[in-house]
């Protein structure tokens, strides 16, 4: 899969050379191309900036750099295909499911913005907006690595074992179950009993029943749309005993 970045910061992306997106870059799992709109500007100072229309504070990114970049990279594909994405604090909020349709994509285009945002006119030219939440960052290039990274380890062969990405948090669009390894007891804790009985029925019902307990307890909004078994109404129902 090919990520396309449009940045004013393209050196802040070399966190992606890191750990297993690096192996997967390194193994044509992945690409990862970034393109700065100031290569595509005509003055000294490579200016992308300029101050708003009809006044007010900060600097608005103009249209012409931020277009010339996305053409640049439509000549490169010569014409393929891509999803345009913008990163921007009035997007719809990112989610697990963004990731898994991103994951189907041949080529997927981050337009990272800063400053006071964008010129309006540039939104006509991306296919949907996205941010990470209801808060405000320097610049869209940190809400482009964490797409990237929850879209690529979804791909085949990313993560060591693919069954990873089918069993933590928000896969079923539930919170992941507990985890532990060794040692046997820590500082006075222990690990729970069922994990050590090797009973694997058992053990796949305790970590259902605790990912519903977690869900229910931190994201109580996710049971809502969540996929619910009869077994799974049925733990909640322990669950609702057991307080």
């Amino acid at each position: 899969m090919r990520f396309e970045i449009v940045t004013l910061f393209p050196e802040l992306f070399d966190v992606l050379d890191l750990g297993l997106l690096g192996k997967a870059k390194d193994a044509g799992t992945i690409e990862v191309a970034t393109i700065t709109p100031r290569d595509f500007t005509h003055d000294k100072h490579r200016t992308v900036d300029d101050g708003p229309y009809g006044g007010g504070s900060g600097m608005v990114l103009m249209p012409g750099p931020f277009a010339a970049a996305l053409d640049h990279f439509d000549a490169q594909r010569r014409g393929a295909p891509t999803r345009r994405v913008l990163l921007t604090p009035p997007g719809v909020p990112f989610s697990q499911s963004h990731a898994r349709r991103f994951s189907r994509l041949d080529t997927m285009t981050l337009v990272c913005g800063r400053y006071e945002g964008f010129d309006e006119r540039i939104r006509s030219w991306v296919d949907e907006e996205v941010s990470l939440g209801d808060f405000v960052l320097l610049g869209g290039e940190t809400a482009a690595v964490a797409v990237i990274e929850a879209t690529a380890r979804l791909l085949p062969g990313v993560l060591g074992n693919d069954q990873s990405a089918a069993d933590e948090s928000h896969a079923e669009g539930l919170l992941e179950y507990p985890q532990y390894t060794r040692p046997e007891v820590f500082r006075g804790q222990g690990v729970p009993e069922v994990l050590r009985s090797g009973n694997h029925a058992a053990i796949a019902r305790w970590r259902r029943k605790e990912s519903l307990r977690r869900t229910l307890a931190r994201r109580p909004d996710l049971l809502e749309s969540a996929v619910l078994s009869e077994e799974d109404r049925a733990l909640l129902d322990e669950i609702a005993r057991e307080r």
